[in-house]
């Protein structure tokens, strides 16, 4: 009799592969998957087929028209299944083809599509902040159930058992990514404890977007293994205690070459005109985690400085040092959808005209 372990862990010799395919549910937030059989390694999102589900069990439709056609939009290796078997992100359609209402990578496809920004060849660098809880009180992990560990200070980067709790979670997350082929760029535990923070990027354009999806869909599976529960809320626990963000650090071609430094301070202007609009898009919440305390701008103030957190935008000290290089967007909530974040911040700073 074979234990569970031993049937996860047989090998289909390349006679099949599966394909699990991903999609963002109805609150714009959660991610849902299933798995297909093919008959042989892809390589190409083009090479698979459409799929379809239920979109009333999803919150996306009505029981009487409840089809929604799933178009598979980029492949990841699966680091659960591993060998030949992949991750495919998705996109939403209904049977006419038309973007369901929260497909929001059909309208930044467009923008990433316009000449100007592809020309402009953007860089995005997404910095996502999340908190580990306990599954059955709703707690971070580490702290004690209804009590408060000691204040924040010695958690930041922090080791030992008593400042980083969730570590596991964070290397076997860390390791699946480079598995997948995502661009993350490191990991690093945050100012509140049992909060951590991973960076995918420098990434181009959509893919940018696509891959942090991708880093949220293989976390959310790693802690339902660990048996803890993943929560973006952008400020999950009231009081003196960091918010979670997801800081976007963006650059251009102009912004990268000489001169670059005026291009950013131009690129920041029109930031800062259409303030309000960013903020209304920048994730759910964010109004209790943008107060101005905690390394946080108010909402309702526009700043930007070098090398201020306390400010909307911040310019780092490399690149006014060096007049070219990228700024970090300090705004977007940690829930924030990097397809609408990532493709509002190309079109205000290369399309928008004042």
């Amino acid at each position: 009799m074979s234990n569970l372990d031993e049937l996860l862990n047989l090998s289909l010799e390349d006679k099949h592969i599966i394909a699990e395919y991903i999609w963002i549910g109805g609150s714009g937030t959660d991610l849902r998957s299933k798995a297909r059989t093919l008959p042989g390694p892809v390589s190409d999102p083009k090479q698979l087929p459409k799929w379809n589900y239920d979109g009333s069990s999803t919150g996306q439709a009505p029981g009487e028209d409840s089809e929604v056609i799933l178009y598979p939009q980029a492949i990841f290796k699966d680091p659960f299944r591993r060998g030949h078997n992949i991750l495919v992100i998705c996109d939403a359609y209904t049977p006419q083809g038309v973007p369901i209402p929260t497909n929001k990578r059909a309208a930044a496809a467009k923008v990433f599509a316009q000449k100007e920004v592809a020309e402009e060849e953007t860089w995005y660098g997404l910095e996502q902040e999340y908190t580990l809880l306990q599954k059955d009180v709703k707690w971070p992990v580490g702290w004690p159930v209804g009590g408060f560990p000691g204040p924040q200070g010695p958690y930041y980067c922090g080791t030992g058992a008593d400042k980083a709790w969730g570590r596991d979670i964070v290397n076997a997350h860390y390791k699946a990514c480079l598995y997948a082929g995502i661009q993350i760029s490191g990991i690093n535990g945050e100012v509140m404890p049992g909060q951590w923070e991973f960076q995918v990027g420098p990434a181009l354009g959509i893919s940018a977007a696509d891959q942090l999806w991708a880093a949220r869909y293989i976390l959310e599976r790693i802690t339902e293994i660990a048996g803890v529960v993943l929560s973006l809320d952008p400020k999950p626990i009231e009081g003196d205690w960091n918010g979670a963000g997801c800081h976007t650090n963006y650059s251009t071609k102009s912004m990268r070459e000489e001169g670059g430094f005026e291009v950013i301070k131009k690129a920041i202007e029109k930031l800062g005109l259409r303030h309000k609009e960013h903020i209304a898009s920048y994730g759910e919440g964010n109004e209790r985690r943008l107060t101005g305390r905690h390394e946080t701008a108010d909402m309702n103030t526009f700043s930007w400085g070098v090398a201020n957190r306390g400010a909307s935008i911040r310019v780092g000290r490399d690149t006014e040092r060096e007049g070219k290089g990228y700024f970090e967007d300090r705004r977007p909530a940690s829930n924030m959808d990097p397809y609408i974040v990532t493709s509002m911040i190309a079109y205000t700073t290369i399309l928008w005209k004042p």
